[in-house]
């Protein structure tokens, strides 16, 4: 059974002109804390993410604050391994693109070294989440064997695993746009106004499911 339409459906959407955590202007947001209000919902989907991430021979799952520890949680309960988390934190002076790191705890990092690591997040677009998980988890001395997601936007999440020799795993894809600054076409249209839901910012706006948002698309999702 293709899980995608189940994803799909636990995701509330909006088109629009965002300012992204990595610092990439985007025309989609998801609103992700919405995603594990039900976690009877969730549970299965983590199942089938776990049952892909076992051949890997896991021996603890991170996952990125907020909403991917969540995920996280429930996929290294399936496994019957160790969990642990990251933390953002604001680089300081940083300019450019990915102005956001992730942080182990320092309790929890002595529990990773030397270990085969899964990264588990609910959704990567450009990948800050998970490119500054990675690389605290090589700080740390742990060995990254998987990156897995509920859903992948895009192409960037898949560039950067192969890029580290790392298996991919997600059950859905969607195809998705992002930006830099300089060259994004909707700041060039200006006729819509840039949304901080990287940073502090409050978010505005409808939300959408994805049948609403885009229905004449959502079956060539399905595929």
């Amino acid at each position: 059974m293709n899980p995608q339409p189940q994803v799909l459906d636990l995701l509330a959407a909006r088109r629009g002109h965002f300012l992204l955590e990595s610092g990439h202007h985007g025309e989609l947001w998801l609103d992700l804390e919405l995603l594990c209000s039900e976690p009877r919902r969730v549970q299965p989907l983590c199942a089938e993410l776990a049952a892909r991430l076992s051949k890997f021979n896991v021996e603890v799952v991170c996952g990125p604050l907020l909403e991917g520890a969540f995920v996280g949680l429930m996929v290294a309960s399936e496994l019957n391994v160790r969990f642990c988390y990251s933390e953002r934190f604001m680089r300081p002076r940083h300019e450019g693109l990915f102005p956001a790191g992730y942080r182990v705890p320092a309790s929890l990092r002595p529990t990773v070294k030397g270990k085969r690591v899964a990264i588990v997040n609910d959704v990567i677009n450009a990948g800050s989440a998970v490119k500054g998980t990675y690389a605290d988890l090589q700080d740390c001395g742990a060995n990254v064997v998987a990156i897995g997601a509920l859903l992948v936007l895009g192409s960037a999440a898949s560039e950067f695993a192969q890029a580290k020799g790392v298996v991919l795993e997600s059950l859905a894809q969607l195809p998705n746009q992002l930006w830099e600054a300089q060259t994004c076409p909707l700041c060039a249209s200006s006729e819509l106004p840039l949304e901080d839901v990287g940073g502090s910012v409050a978010r505005t706006g409808e939300l959408l499911l994805f049948d609403r948002m885009i229905p004449s698309n959502r079956e060539a999702y399905r595929r």
